[in-house]
């Protein structure tokens, strides 16, 4: 049965005749008895009583009539439903971010976006960027550090240029030989960092290497003077002022890390993940 045949059948108790219907439905008077034929065979119930004045609806009718009115109510209800949908924002959007945004930036972000589209269900994976890289079509979005994805549309989000600290001077036309405290991250990170320390390696000569899981980590221990440790400024907060540092340049740049939102060409049409990636866009380019 399909929505017209019940839209049919409520038109003709409606009315009450058969030529009457047929001249509002405008279909020929032939194709509506043939029309209500099939749907009495499809029930195996006659629906009307063919008086020759009036259709009058049978016991069974009754009941069908009533339940082609819930068909119909239904209906509506439903392209009502899709109609809000369409004009809300509401669905899954899975993020995955590196653990260095997820923990500075992410939080304050996710909160603005969850008030602004509280329908829509966050999924979120954070962790190194070469490993979402490895992963990234499971994902709406993902935010990585370093190296944009290739074959993915990437938006620059910002540069992180990189200092290194400690709690000890860097004294200057004269080597500097301490620890050097890394935090796990991706090989473009330490690639930055080893370029960087080989074209100044008359000037800091790392004596040993600390590796820890976390930034933070990293940052407590060099302030409890184990050693430098390369942070981006990111993270650094009023460091810069409290303990000794240089940042990193190579011919005459800044060595910095960027920041990007990467997706699959295609995905912004879903408003929940294109509206996630204005927020992000505005909320995190500077």
């Amino acid at each position: 049965m399909k929505i017209d045949d019940y839209k049919l059948l409520l038109k003709l108790q409606e009315i009450g005749t058969i030529r009457g219907t047929a001249k509002t439905v405008l279909i020929s008077q032939p194709a509506v008895t043939q029309r209500l034929k099939y749907m009495e065979e499809y029930f195996g119930h006659d629906v009307f009583i063919r008086t020759p004045k009036k259709l009058i609806p049978t016991p069974e009718g009754e009941i069908i009539l009533d339940h082609a009115q819930k068909v119909i109510e239904r209906e509506q209800a439903l392209k009502n439903k899709l109609i809000l949908s369409h004009n809300e924002v509401q669905g899954t959007l899975s993020i995955a971010c590196s653990s260095l945004i997820s923990q500075r930036f992410l939080p304050a972000l996710l909160g603005k976006f969850t008030a602004k589209y509280p329908k829509v269900a966050i999924d979120l994976v954070t962790g190194i960027s070469e490993d979402i890289k490895r992963n990234h079509k499971d994902y709406h979005v993902c935010i990585i550090r370093g190296k944009k994805l290739k074959e993915s549309t990437c938006i620059r989000l910002f540069d992180d240029p990189l200092y290194i600290f400690d709690t000890e001077e860097f004294p200057k036309n004269k080597l500097k030989e301490r620890p050097l405290i890394a935090f796990k991250s991706d090989d473009s990170m330490h690639e930055l960092v080893d370029n960087w320390l080989y074209v100044h390696q008359n000037e800091i000569k790392p004596v040993k290497t600390i590796t820890v899981d976390q930034i933070e980590t990293c940052k407590q221990l060099m302030k409890q003077g184990l050693g430098m440790a390369v942070l981006p400024e990111s993270v650094s907060d009023s460091m810069k002022e409290e303990y000794p540092n240089i940042p990193l340049r190579l011919n005459g740049k800044a060595v910095s890390r960027h920041t990007w939102v990467c997706f699959q060409e295609g995905v912004r049409a879903l408003p929940q993940v294109n509206h996630f990636i204005d927020e992000l866009v505005s909320f995190l380019t500077f």
